[in-house]
């Protein structure tokens, strides 16, 4: 029996503080997982720029309420749905990922979630478990599940390292210069492809 993981922003929909960055004219927004490898150290930088500029949730849910998932996405998710179980690992929030996930009629997602304070302002961030994309892939994998695991950034290379198979999608440069030993893949097509022989 087989299993398929893969990453949210990135993989189905376009990354979520890149649009924020971009709504707000707030560069150093614009970071992400593919540049900063270290997840903690990216969220306590994401949360100071937030406070600095004073932004609360609806700020960030405004954009995200305008966020489309990117182009064949949504097909190519239900090509896979019909074909397989696919759960999506992200490191996104359980506040974000509400209105995303109706545009990608509500697959399966484990994510973290958010603390908002009495103002509405992010004061914190509650990972559902340290390194949980790696733990959920062990995790099916002691269910007797075979895991094909898909991802494009730093904080899925443990996630693609711990199942039976993992492979890259549209990942940076410098992601692929580091861990040369994934198989990369550029379009939906060549996902498709690379499910078709292994499920």
């Amino acid at each position: 029996m087989k299993i398929i993981c893969s990453d949210l922003e990135g993989v189905f929909i376009p990354e979520i503080w890149v649009n924020v960055a971009e709504k707000t004219g707030i560069n150093d927004l614009r970071l992400t997982t593919r540049e900063i490898s270290d997840y903690d150290v990216l969220m306590a930088k994401r949360l100071e720029v937030l406070d600095k500029h004073g932004l609360k949730l609806k700020d960030i849910t405004d954009v995200i309420a305008t966020i489309k998932p990117l182009d064949g996405a949504l097909e190519a998710l239900n090509w896979i749905r019909e074909r397989a179980q696919i759960i999506i690992l992200s490191d996104t929030f359980e506040e974000f990922a509400r209105p995303l996930m109706k545009k990608l009629n509500y697959p399966a997602l484990l994510c973290h979630s958010l603390v908002i304070d009495n103002e509405g302002k992010i004061a914190d961030y509650k990972l559902r478990q340290a390194n949980q994309k790696k733990q959920a892939v062990k995790a099916f994998k002691g269910l007797n599940y075979n895991v094909i695991a898909f991802g494009d950034s730093y904080n899925d290379t443990a996630m693609l390292k711990e199942a039976d198979y993992g492979f890259f999608f549209r990942p940076p440069d410098n992601v692929v210069k580091e861990f040369p030993q994934f198989d990369v893949t550029h379009t939906y097509d060549e996902i498709k492809a690379k499910l078709n022989s292994l499920i």
